[in-house]
């Protein structure tokens, strides 16, 4: 038996969430003296798949067909399982992206896998036994799963695992699958995406701005942070309703949900829907001048003050940081 690990690509470049996932699956192949199989889909070039052999995919199983060059949820499902049944995989991991999210259930299914999606951890196992440590709640809490069938799909939460360098030299394969016609009812004509922006879900620091900031006109210096701290951008769902910023950069329940190393909330007060996106960042920073703000009560550092006081200041430090490396 082997692990399989779908390797997500964007524009035929893969993503500091694809490494990781491989170094996942990598590491659990090791817990089970097996090898390491990748599968990506969609154009992209030998060098860029003979890469993942730095992370330990020892076999990649290349899928380039025009009709799957735009991501489809049943279609790619179908390839994934497909590749696992000839593969032999017993364990197929996935990162639990926004793509993730939607082929992780769909690859069960195909599979009758049993399914932790969101997960943190490695697994553990002994005894006869598979547990998974993975997010419950919307992110507020933990649950510890145990798979019981043959057959197990994990995907892995964004910067929720290191990525590991264990350098093979991959053998490279092309894989011919097409998926079912049923599998093409529903098909997505084009893919827009913001090539000037840092990635939310795949952002090491995140800086976000709410109503405290008090209109559009204001985002300047919450800019300036993130330009100097590589950071992406990302806003409360009251400022993307108003119109202030882009919905795409909403973060909470009802929009995109990240795990930075680095949240920053400046004028955010912290409400359960909010938090929910937002409570699997490893380190959150709060700049509120209100000192009743739920948001204090998650928060690994807070400030307590006016964020067009704190803001500029904390920008005037960071250029004199990087001014004296």
């Amino acid at each position: 038996m082997s692990v399989l690990i779908y390797t997500e690509n964007a524009d035929g470049k893969f993503k500091k969430s694809t490494f990781e996932a491989v170094s996942y699956a990598r590491a659990i192949a090791d817990q089970n003296n097996t090898n390491l199989v990748a599968i990506s889909i969609g154009e992209v070039s030998k060098d860029e798949l003979t890469a993942l052999g730095k992370y330990g995919a020892e076999k990649v199983l290349n899928v380039s067909n025009a009709k799957l060059k735009n991501f489809i949820n049943q279609a790619y499902a179908s390839v994934i399982a497909e590749a696992a049944k000839k593969q032999g995989a017993d364990v197929i991991v996935l990162s639990n992206s926004f793509s993730g999210r939607g082929l992780a259930p769909r690859i069960a299914v195909k599979l009758e896998a049993g399914l932790a999606d969101g997960a943190v951890s490695l697994p553990e196992q002994g005894n006869g036994k598979f547990t998974v440590k993975k997010t419950a709640f919307s992110g507020k809490a933990f649950a510890v799963v145990e798979l019981t069938s043959a057959n197990k799909v994990i995907s892995l939460t964004p910067n929720s695992y290191k990525v590991v360098e264990k350098s093979v030299t991959p053998a490279v394969e092309d894989f011919a699958a097409e998926g079912n016609a049923s599998d093409f009812k529903a098909m997505i004509k084009e893919i827009v995406r913001s090539t000037d922006k840092v990635s939310l879900p795949d952002a090491d620091i995140v800086v976000s701005g709410g109503r405290g900031l008090k209109g559009p006109e204001n985002w300047g210096m919450v800019e300036e942070l993130a330009g100097l701290l590589g950071a992406a951008l990302a806003c409360s769902k009251p400022v993307s309703d108003s119109g202030w910023r882009p919905h795409s950069e909403h973060v909470g329940q009802t929009g995109i949900a990240v795990s930075p190393n680095l949240y920053i909330a400046i004028g955010i007060s912290g409400a359960i829907q909010h938090l929910a996106g937002v409570s699997s960042s490893k380190v959150i920073v709060v700049i509120n001048k209100d000192p009743e703000a739920p948001f204090f009560k998650v928060a690994d550092y807070g400030i307590v003050g006016d964020a067009f006081e704190v803001v500029p200041k904390l920008i005037a430090a960071i250029k004199e940081y990087k001014a004296s490396l």
